[in-house]
């Protein structure tokens, strides 16, 4: 929240695409913003003014909501991406909410965009970014919503990986960088590894740069509970 306080630091990574949680809606932070810095109009998706899901494109880039989306799907926004490389984005922050036997059975916000978005992630190169409040740690057997599972169809239905992994060398549920400092947000609090990226198998080995946020620049400042997941790709 209050993306207004951390713009600069936002813009000092010098994004293409910021896919942002947790944020107001665009004409809010116009009006909070000490300078102009939005190029274009972002995607914002949402309920409470103050708490949505946002898209912001720089560089060229342009970001529009597809025709296809669902607002059941509250926080799950197909993106079309235009610029020097075009592709669709399914923007994530999901809720999962429920707990005890109800959770057993659900399928999660992230599975069910996957069927509902199906042919818009198969138009052109797609990528899924976001909050996606979940690891493998957290699996249960049986359990419909573990994240093994979307792991595993994303690699074999949509052809997607997540970069921080493949890149890092690292499995799933064995992330040696967290991107959630929880609770006390302390370095030495409860950290988890949830916000991911996961790109085209094929666009990995064009990954010329992948890093976790610093501790001290984000939460250690108090600007925010979670670190970036930054992905540079020359494609």
């Amino acid at each position: 929240m209050a993306l207004d306080r951390k713009v600069d630091v936002l813009l000092d990574l010098a994004p293409d695409i910021a896919v942002v949680c947790e944020c107001a809606e665009p004409e809010r932070l116009r009006l909070r913003s000490k300078a102009s810095w939005m190029q274009g109009e972002p995607v914002w998706i949402g309920r409470n003014p103050h708490k949505g899901l946002a898209v912001f494109a720089f560089n060229g880039y342009a970001v529009k909501l597809a025709e296809s989306y669902h607002p059941s799907l509250r926080y799950i926004a197909p993106v079309h991406v235009d610029g020097p490389t075009p592709c669709n984005l399914l923007a994530v922050w999901a809720q999962n909410a429920s707990a005890g036997s109800i959770r057993k059975h659900q399928l999660g916000p992230l599975r069910r965009g996957l069927t509902r978005y199906r042919s818009f992630l198969g138009e052109r190169p797609a990528v899924i970014a976001g909050d996606l409040n979940s690891n493998t740690i957290w699996d249960k057997p049986g359990w419909r919503i573990n994240h093994s599972t979307k792991v595993r169809i994303l690699e074999k239905s949509f052809g997607l990986v997540s970069a921080y992994h493949a890149i890092r060398g690292e499995a799933h549920g064995q992330e040696s960088e967290p991107t959630l400092y929880w609770r006390d947000r302390t370095k030495d609090g409860p950290t988890y590894h949830i916000d991911y990226v996961f790109l085209p198998s094929a666009w990995i080995g064009k990954v010329s740069h992948l890093s976790v946020g610093a501790f001290e620049t984000w939460c250690g400042a108090g600007l925010s509970d979670h670190v970036p997941v930054v992905v540079d790709v020359e494609v």
